[in-house]
């Protein structure tokens, strides 16, 4: 089964781009990364070379890269060891534009990552270097090519993706919504349909598993696979975790902290606050470094994301790393439902959730709104959900996420005060609507919403 993904468009960019640059894509395990830049890469170049340094394509190139570069003083250099080493791979490799050189798992060699610069600007030939776990090329032995990388990040897939996988006619009233509204049975049915998406997730493999089969329980199987296999090959990277349950006790605690009613956090930092619950949950000897690195280690993976705090909505008062949230509804909704959240909290935070991926994917560039993170706002001893401020035209959004006709009187006091611009609802169940600087919206129209 295809997915169709809109990352897709930007990779056809990066190929038509004047700019010769290595792309380097980036993304959590199983989103979909290797299966979507071969069939780019095979639909728009004409010769394919693809290795994956964690399989056994790229021991047998590291094997050929060493040959190649092997070299005995008083001898004669050669003038292009890497052309050879390819050259050694795939006697057929011609140095041209309608070549393309795929690296998998690029994070596995040290060594191949540090000749990005080389790859860019040596050949003719495009590079595309991908990896679930480029977190782990912060450490000192790897070298990052500033100038010579595009970065791209592929998501797990948007609701609007799912949408479109799962219901190819109300995706397409989903796109006119805004501008045509249509009856209540539309609204119906795409309320069921978020419903699902946020139960499940966008994992490739969890959609494809819920589209053939329609059963919650199997997709949700597939989903916990990844997840094992994610925490399994991350103890890889650590020499002080010696099992799996501090990753698990970490995302329950993420869990635990993002069901509290509070301003921020009482710790000083994040770390300090998963650390303080790790280890009341965990008996174990696991120090605040470690707890650091692995917090930093799901965040590069694409497994979390970080939220900023705005004090007093004071824009110079921002705290990047007060809150954090899962990049996926489907892992959100299975680690909450382990903490035994109930169905009302559930459904608010899973919201939320959402709308923290939404503003995160904004920020990338060519970003829309401002800030290093979405974040949240304290105010008059109140708090509100959001704030998001145009790039474009600087307004500024208060933005509650709410059920039912539920209202938000710290957010409608700060927009009287003219802290914001505009206060945005976002709520499951309506039509949506706009009263002066007050715009209401179904939480499900949301990525087809413009922060003018």
């Amino acid at each position: 089964m295809y997915l169709k993904r809109k990352v897709y468009d930007q990779l056809v960019n990066w190929k038509e781009s004047t700019v010769h640059s290595t792309l380097e894509i980036n993304g959590a395990r199983q989103v979909g990364k290797t299966y979507l830049v071969n069939k780019f890469a095979n639909e728009h170049f004409s010769h394919v070379i693809y290795i994956n340094l964690f399989e056994l394509s790229g021991k047998q190139f590291m094997e050929c890269y060493q040959q190649a570069k092997d070299w005995k003083p008083g001898t004669k250099r050669p003038e292009h060891p890497l052309q050879d080493a390819f050259r050694l791979y795939e006697p057929s490799f011609s140095d041209t534009e309608d070549t393309v050189i795929i690296i998998d798992e690029i994070q596995e060699s040290a060594e191949i990552y540090n000749r990005i610069r080389e790859f860019t600007r040596q050949f003719q030939a495009r590079f595309i270097i991908t990896g679930s776990y480029l977190g782990r090329i912060y450490e000192p032995e790897f070298r990052y090519s500033s100038g010579d990388i595009t970065s791209l990040t592929i998501y797990t897939l948007s609701f609007e993706e799912f949408l479109q996988a799962y219901d190819e006619a109300l995706y397409g009233c989903y796109c006119t919504l805004l501008e045509t509204p249509a009856d209540d049975s539309a609204y119906d049915q795409l309320k069921t349909a978020y419903q699902i998406y946020c139960q499940i997730g966008g994992y490739p493999k969890v959609v494809e598993t819920y589209l053939l089969e329609k059963d919650m329980q199997h997709a949700q199987a597939e989903l916990v696979k990844i997840m094992d296999t994610f925490t399994n090959e991350s103890i890889r990277y650590f020499t002080d975790i010696l099992d799996t349950r501090v990753f698990t006790q970490i995302f329950l605690s993420i869990c635990r902290i993002l069901g509290r009613e509070k301003k921020g956090l009482a710790e000083d930092s994040l770390s300090e606050e998963l650390q303080k619950l790790v280890l009341n949950d965990y008996s174990s000897n696991i120090s605040k470094a470690t707890c650091n690195r692995a917090i930093s280690w799901l965040y590069y993976c694409g497994i979390i994301g970080f939220c900023g705090k705005i004090t007093e909505l004071d824009i110079l008062n921002f705290k990047a790393a007060s809150r954090c949230y899962f990049m996926d509804l489907g892992v959100a909704n299975y680690y909450f439902t382990r903490v035994g959240t109930d169905a009302r909290t559930l459904a608010g935070t899973l919201n939320e959730n959402y709308v923290y991926i939404n503003l995160k994917k904004r920020l990338d560039f060519p970003s829309e709104i401002a800030f290093e993170t979405p974040a949240f706002a304290t105010y008059k001893n109140g708090e509100i959900d959001f704030v998001a401020q145009s790039l474009k035209t600087h307004t500024r959004y208060l933005i509650e996420v709410k059920s039912g006709k539920g209202t938000a009187p710290t957010s409608l006091k700060a927009l009287e005060q003219g802290k914001a611009d505009r206060l945005l609802y976002l709520k499951g169940d309506t039509k949506g609507g706009t009263d002066g600087k007050i715009e209401t919206l179904p939480i499900y129209l949301l990525e087809q919403y413009q922060f003018h």
